[in-house]
């Protein structure tokens, strides 16, 4: 009954050879659907086409990719944003120029401590006397140090030298530095320069003519006779900016001048910057000193007066501190005397150079850096090679090659001497101070009593900048 039951309930499904044309034509229509699918092969071959043109071009696409951004970098370098931006006045609707100040140096203003290891111990670099007592400190009136020179005379143009050529010059000549402002010194005369003969030296250093150029107003000349110690600076054809010292006491605020010497293209370019001078002529505690008809074409070698021959510019001042323009003194200038100058009983001080030692080695780094064409650093070496300078690294136990960017001296006769024999080399070959420094030292045996500090002191006493912009040559 079950089984009987269950055949009863079951679908019988017929089968047959003669199919209907719906079911053929359904077939028929999923096979054309299958077909349509054949079109997507082309996009497949297309994209794959790409892939492979893709994979074979990539390094160029990638060029052309790179050199765009560097296109664009360099674009925005080369646009140097302007001090000066117009802003509409909210009042009068006129455009005005607003001076945007620039981003301070990162150096500038610093005042922690230069440090280094001495036996063990972490030390100052330099030492300085205690605050309170920096503000009793005093010139030593009764300390006058020993000199075997007791005077110096200067060859001007009133009163010529005994040995001359007999050449004629002029103001910015072509063929050679020497002019009216340096005088026409002579090998025979530079070579006797160096000899010192009993007490009196007689030397070309500087203003050998009224029309020699250098002017300086009778109101500025006034004051800087009057100044007893100097720290000094400056900057020529619109160079550096002026860094005002910091951590002066007020002792030094009171006994010490602080000058910068600036041209006609300087004080413009301040100005233009938003740097006015005051009708006083300081800028902070800075008393600018205009300068007019400078006697070289080559402003480096016109900084050189001020940096070497401060006895001549302040004839009643005992002491001088010459700071380079790129550098901020953040050190007080009667403490910087005493910890350099009295304290080791020396009457120069001036930087050891921190990358090289020999003046040789020196030359070939002036070269490499285009500090100096290859011909006149040839010529100068020559000249150092033919006077039998030594390939020594040290002289009389000092390191013979200097960084000059700070100055610390008594004016004594030896020190004038030795600035001016320093003057006249400048001149003659290169403007490259460090390369004739040692020369003049090895010359002049007679000259002692010098302090040349380590670079770490030298890192201590200013806040170095760099220069930021090049000075403008003069054309005539």
């Amino acid at each position: 009954m079950s089984s009987s039951s269950m055949l009863n309930n079951s679908v019988s499904i017929t089968v047959s050879d003669d199919e209907p044309d719906e079911f053929v034509n359904k077939l028929r229509a999923r096979a054309r659907r299958k077909r349509k699918k054949i079109g997507l092969r082309g996009k497949t071959s297309f994209s794959h086409i790409v892939l492979k043109k893709l994979l074979r071009w990539w390094p160029f696409l990638l060029f052309l990719l790179a050199a765009g951004l560097l296109i664009f970098e360099a674009s925005r370098i080369g646009r140097r944003p302007s001090s000066a931006v117009k802003n509409s006045n909210p009042v009068t609707g006129n455009k005005t120029n607003k001076v945007v100040e620039k981003k301070p140096p990162t150096n500038l203003n610093r005042l922690d401590l230069v440090t280094h290891v001495v036996h063990g111990v972490r030390e100052p670099c330099l030492k300085l006397l205690p605050t309170e007592e920096l503000e009793h400190l005093d010139f030593p009136m009764d300390k006058v140090p020993a000199d075997p020179i007791k005077r110096v005379v200067y060859i001007t143009e009133a009163n010529p030298a005994s040995v001359d050529d007999g050449m004629s010059f002029e103001q910015h000549s072509g063929a050679s530095r020497f002019n009216l402002f340096t005088g026409n010194q002579s090998l025979k005369q530079r070579d006797e320069s160096f000899k010192v003969k009993g007490v009196d030296a007689s030397i070309h250093c500087g203003f050998y003519s009224d029309k020699g150029g250098f002017r300086i107003s009778v109101e500025d000349r006034s004051y800087m006779e009057s100044c007893k110690a100097v720290v000094s600076t400056c900057a020529f054809g619109g160079g550096d900016d002026l860094y005002q010292p910091i951590g002066m006491s007020e002792s030094s605020l009171k006994k010490v001048c602080f000058v910068a010497f600036w041209d006609e293209i300087t004080l413009a370019s301040q100005e233009a910057d938003g740097h006015k001078v005051g009708d006083d002529r300081y800028i902070g505690k800075w008393r600018i000193i205009l300068v007019k008809n400078l006697p070289f074409t080559d402003q480096r070698l016109n900084g050189k007066i001020p940096k070497m021959l401060a006895h001549r510019l302040f004839p009643n001042s005992r002491y001088s501190i010459w700071v380079d323009s790129k550098s901020q003194l953040r050190r007080d200038p009667l403490g910087v005397l005493e910890a350099l100058l009295w304290r080791s009983n020396s009457v120069l001080a001036i930087s050891e150079h921190g990358a090289r030692s020999s003046v040789y080695d020196e030359a070939k780094a002036v070269v490499k850096k285009n500090k100096a064409t290859p011909e006149e650093v040839a010529v100068q070496i020559a000249q150092y090679r033919q006077d039998g300078l030594p390939e020594d690294k040290r002289f009389n136990g000092k390191k013979a090659l200097s960084e000059a960017s700070i100055i610390v001296r008594e004016h004594t006769p030896s020190t004038n001497l030795l600035m001016c024999l320093w003057f006249n080399e400048v001149v003659r070959f290169t403007s490259r101070d460090q390369l004739s420094f040692p020369y003049v030292l090895w010359r002049f045996k007679e000259f002692r009593n010098i302090n040349m500090f380590p670079v770490c002191t030298r890192k201590d006493l200013v806040n170095s900048m760099g220069h930021i912009r090049k000075a403008k040559p003069l054309t005539s």
